[in-house]
C-alpha cells in the first residue's frame, strides 16, 4: 500500500529531505495565504511544507496516514496552536464539507488516486477554494541526477523515477485541474554534505529496507557523492514546481 511506503524512513526523511524555497512562501503570501486561511495539507509527511504554511500564519490541518511519518510530524509540530494532525488518507480525509480554503499536497500527489482525491477536494473546499500541488523536481539533464537515477535503478528494484516518475510536464497533473491552472517554477538547487545526500536517498519510497541491500545502496551513493562533490559539498540541480487551480465539482 502507498500509505506504508515510508514506514521506517521518517528519521532520514525529516533530517535530509529538502525544504521548499523562500520564494514559494512569498508567492503564496501574494496569493493571500496567511492569517485566517484554513489549509488542509494532505500527505503532510513529517511536516516540511506544513511548517512553511504555518509560518505564513495559516491554520493547517495536516493529514498523514503513515504512523511513522505522523509521529515525526507530531514531535515537531504537534504543539503548534494552529496545527491539527489527522490520521487519514487523501481520498477520505474525514474533514467537514466546505471546511477549508486551500488544499495542498507537497511531494505527495503522485501517491494519490487522482479522481478520488479530486472528489474529496471538491467536498472539503469552500466553493471558491483552491488546490496547490508542489514538487521538488531534480533537473533530469544534470549529470549528477542522471547518475543518481542509474545507481537507484541498479540497487532499488522499486525505482520508477524520482517522485514516482512525475516531472515538470505531466498530463495527469494538468488534467486534475478544471477549468485551468497556473504553473510556476522556482529555482531550488539543493546542496548536500555526504551524510545528508545519502540519507536523503535512503528516505525515498523505493529505497530498500533490507539491511544488506540498504547498506549496498548507501555505499554506492557515497561513491557517487565523492565523484561529483566539490570541496565536500554536492550541488544537485533542482526546481520546485507548483500547480495552482480549482477542481471539477
Amino acid at each position: 500500500m502507498n500509505t506504508e511506503r515510508f514506514t521506517g524512513k521518517s528519521g532520514d526523511y525529516a533530517a535530509a529531505r529538502p525544504a521548499y524555497p523562500a520564494a514559494l512562501a512569498a508567492w503564496l503570501a501574494r496569493k493571500g495565504i496567511g492569517e485566517g486561511v484554513r489549509v488542509a495539507d494532505i500527505g503532510a509527511g513529517t511536516g516540511k511544507f506544513t511548517a512553511q504554511l504555518l509560518g505564513l500564519g495559516a491554520t493547517v490541518t495536516a493529514v498523514e496516514p503513515n504512523a511513522d511519518m505522523r509521529a515525526c510530524l507530531a514531535t515537531d509540530l504537534g504543539a503548534h496552536p494552529r496545527c491539527q494532525i489527522v490520521n487519514a488518507t487523501a481520498e477520505a480525509t474525514g474533514l467537514a464539507p466546505a471546511s477549508v480554503d486551500l488544499v495542498t499536497a507537497a511531494q505527495a500527489f503522485h501517491w494519490f488516486d487522482a479522481a478520488a482525491f479530486a472528489r474529496e477536494c471538491a467536498r472539503i473546499l469552500v466553493p471558491e477554494g483552491t488546490v496547490c500541488l508542489v514538487w521538488n523536481n531534480r533537473v533530469p539533464a544534470a549529470a549528477v541526477n542522471a547518475a543518481t537515477a542509474e545507481v537507484s535503478r541498479a540497487f532499488c528494484p522499486a525505482f520508477g523515477g524520482f517522485s514516482n516518475g512525475k516531472g515538470a510536464e505531466d498530463a495527469e497533473t494538468a488534467a486534475f485541474f478544471a477549468p485551468g491552472y497556473e504553473k510556476i517554477v522556482f529555482a531550488n538547487d539543493l546542496r548536500y554534505l555526504r551524510e545528508s545526500f545519502v540519507r536523503c536517498q535512503l528516505s525515498a519510497s523505493y529505497a530498500p529496507t533490507d539491511s544488506f541491500a540498504r547498506d549496498a545502496y548507501a555505499h554506492a551513493l557515497g561513491a557517487l557523492f565523492d565523484r561529483f562533490a566539490r570541496n565536500g559539498v554536492l550541488t544537485v540541480p533542482n526546481e520546485t514546481v507548483v500547480w495552482w487551480g480549482g477542481v471539477c465539482r
